[in-house]
């Protein structure tokens, strides 16, 4: 079922590692604009929402609210609720007995606790290969795509505490999502979808965001530039992994593949993504590497048994991981009760049976290796959570 808004709902999208964070900061210090922390909702639940059964009855629909609200990567958001009673709260504001309703309902109380602002955003960068839901739910809802070099995004990538472990399977996930959001860029119109770049982003901020606050209809606001002083940039920007949120906005990570991938690497990106690399507009200055089918496999065993055994690494995502092998536990688990089936599992339901399909959801390692190194589930933050 569709939700139209008075006030239209903005997702920010693009790959890891490109500025998504930067775009949903920026926005968010917009005084008409409330765009909480990263959700994960679409690509999390919007596949499996078969095995919450029918979400009229209205115990379904809050076993759905209750595991969409406290599973989110900052604690309920930040935002003043009372844990006993947040779930009925938030259930009382759905338009309708749906993901869409409980999603809407989330993001509206988001707003409502900070500042009662009213327009919403959200920004979760897989949320680019759930455009087509995204539309059904909300299909008045507007897209901006953020690109950066694709270079610099995958070694950006390699860097942090939760990506990929080596340079063949982050140009592997660049060219996913590049390759993603492809038909939408040709489909929807120049009021639904907006391209921008990371570069032009950080090279000249205020012109970019006049052109955003045009692309949404919104009177540009100087305040925006002063993301880092925000609640959220405030938070991760004390983080390794996000450090640049705490300070302006600035260029210098522009071109760091120059300095952290070896030609061997950048010719290795280049025979995987360099035509996605030149669609997008970037300088391939490199020839490709010939890659074996024994390179591909080596490499990606390698970068499964790694991210497994960094998730409880410094700043890595275990607290996270552990919640969303948890959420697999509780579809098991209702499936015994008998709420669903195997004949329940809609045909064609993406991402369900692609290769890649864990991380498509948010997974940082594979099922396969977290069992095969006994990785165990950690519930108990230690450290910033964000």
């Amino acid at each position: 079922m569709a939700i139209m808004l008075k006030e239209k709902p903005i997702f920010v999208i693009g790959n890891e590692r490109s500025g998504t964070t930067l775009v949903m900061v920026m926005l968010g210090q917009h005084s008409r604009i409330a765009v909480p922390e990263v959700g994960w909702l679409f690509p999390r639940f919007y596949p499996y929402l078969y095995t919450y059964g029918d979400l009229n009855k209205e115990e379904n629909l809050r076993t759905l609210a209750d595991e969409m609200l406290f599973g989110l990567n900052r604690h309920l958001w930040g935002m003043d609720l009372n844990p006993r009673t947040a779930v009925n709260e938030l259930l009382a504001e759905v338009k309708e007995k749906s993901f869409a309703g409980v999603y809407c309902a989330m993001h509206e109380m988001f707003a409502r606790k900070n500042g009662n602002k009213p327009r919403w955003g959200q920004k979760t960068p897989h949320n680019l290969y759930f455009v087509g839901p995204i539309k059904e739910c909300f299909p008045d809802a507007q897209f901006i795509y953020i690109v950066r070099d694709g270079r610099d995004a995958s070694v950006d990538y390699l860097e942090s505490s939760f990506g990929p472990a080596n340079i063949f399977c982050a140009a592997e996930n660049w060219k996913m999502t590049w390759n993603a959001v492809k038909p939408w860029r040709e489909k929807l119109s120049a009021e639904e979808w907006m391209d921008i770049t990371y570069e032009d982003l950080v090279r000249k901020p205020e012109e970019v965001l006049r052109k955003i606050c045009d692309f949404i209809g919104e009177e540009y606001e100087s305040t925006m530039l002063d993301f880092w002083k925000g609640d959220i940039g405030q938070k991760r920007g004390t983080t390794r992994d996000h450090k640049p949120l705490g300070h302006a906005v600035s260029d210098k990570y522009i071109g760091i593949y120059k300095e952290l991938l070896s030609i061997r690497d950048q010719r290795i990106f280049a025979a995987v993504a360099g035509k996605e690399l030149a669609e997008a507009g970037y300088q391939n200055d490199v020839e490709p590497l010939t890659i074996t089918p024994e390179d591909e496999a080596r490499w990606r065993e390698f970068d499964g048994r790694i991210r497994a055994a960094l998730l409880d690494a410094p700043e890595g995502h275990i607290l996270f991981e552990s919640y969303r092998d948890w959420l697999v536990d509780q579809r098991e688990a209702r499936r015994r009760q008998g709420i669903w089936s195997e004949a329940d599992i809609p045909k064609d339901m993406f991402p369900i049976g692609h290769s890649h399909e864990e991380l498509i959801v948010g997974f940082r390692a594979w099922k396969k290796w977290k069992e095969h190194f006994s990785i165990k589930r950690q519930y108990t933050a230690k450290g910033i959570v964000f």
